[in-house]
Formats: structure tokens, sequence, C-alpha cells
């Protein structure tokens, strides 16, 4: 298969190349906004590390992967983190999409799951292990998981990139 051609411009890499296309049909790599697929950050990090796309700048200059991180991380100062759980949870066979309509920072499908024929299970908050949460916050993050009728996902990124899951559950007690 040749590579996705994708383009960064400003924050926003898309692109409307045949590869894109059939990548999104096969695998839900993307978002189609109209004619084009729109990627999150790590979706695209994570396509180019599998060799599956090359970004270029809109001077249509290749980005190598180290000024593609260094960019990234300009725009979010979170993105390694999220990076972390994304490659970890889709490297599992787990779909892992944007989940910023919904307050949190993706939203996860059941392995085998049609993403047109099925919701999402988690809201998924990836957190840096040296970061502290209070319990405001993670009240508010199970708030809106149990908002959005969905479990909470807690994922704790260590020092070396390693990822723990917390799944939080509302239940009845009778």
């Amino acid at each position: 298969m040749a590579k996705i051609k994708a383009t960064l411009i400003s924050e926003r890499i898309t692109s409307n190349s045949i590869e894109a296309q059939n990548l999104f049909a096969t695998n839900r790599f993307g978002e189609k906004i109209g004619e084009k697929i729109l990627y999150s950050l790590p979706e695209a990090l994570y396509l180019v590390q599998d060799k599956k796309m090359e970004i270029v700048s809109n001077q249509n200059k290749i980005l190598t992967q180290n000024e593609i991180l260094k960019k990234f991380e300009r725009i979010d100062k979170k993105f390694k983190t999220k990076y972390f759980v994304f490659k970890d949870l889709r490297k599992k066979g787990y779909i892992v999409k944007t989940a910023l309509k919904f307050g949190a920072e993706f939203r996860v499908y059941e392995k085998g799951k049609k993403i047109s024929e099925s919701h999402s299970k988690w809201i998924l908050f990836p957190v840096s292990e040296n970061k502290q949460m209070t319990w405001q916050d993670f009240s508010a993050k199970n708030r809106i998981a149990h908002s959005t009728k969905k479990n909470l996902l807690i994922a704790i990124v260590d020092e070396e990139g390693d990822v723990s899951y917390y799944e939080i559950k509302w239940i009845k007690i009778q």
C-alpha cells in the first residue's frame, strides 16, 4: 500500500488521497469531513510511525518524526501522554477516537465493534503519573461518563510510557 500523503496546516492534519479513504473504510483512522479525512494528532503520529503516512508542511516539505513530535507537543502540552495511551489501545485492537464534544480526550470502542453500528463503551482520560487528580476532577470525569452513558476509563502513563487502565462504573445497589 502506498503511504497516505497528509498535510499539516496550523493544527489540522488532512488528506484526500485514495489511501486515506481506504484506511478510513477498513480501520477507521481519521474522521470523514466531506471528501477529506481529518486526523487527530495521535492518529497521525501513529500512522507515520507505522509507515502508513507521511506528513507534509504547507510548503510541501516532508516532516521528519522528530519535527512532527515537536510540532504536536507545541500544539498540545499533554500530547505525549495522550499518544502513549492511543498507541497502546490501537495496538491492542481498540478503535480510539477523539471525544471533545463529550468533554473528554478519547472515546474507545470495544474490540470488534463497528463505529457505524455501535456506540463507544468508554470515555477515556489519559493522566501522567506525575500529575495529581483531585476528587473534584475525578467526580467531574465520572459525571461526564455517566451523562454520556459510557464507562469511565482512566489511563495512567508512567515515566517509561507504560499505561495502566482503571475502569469506573456506576452501580445500583438494591
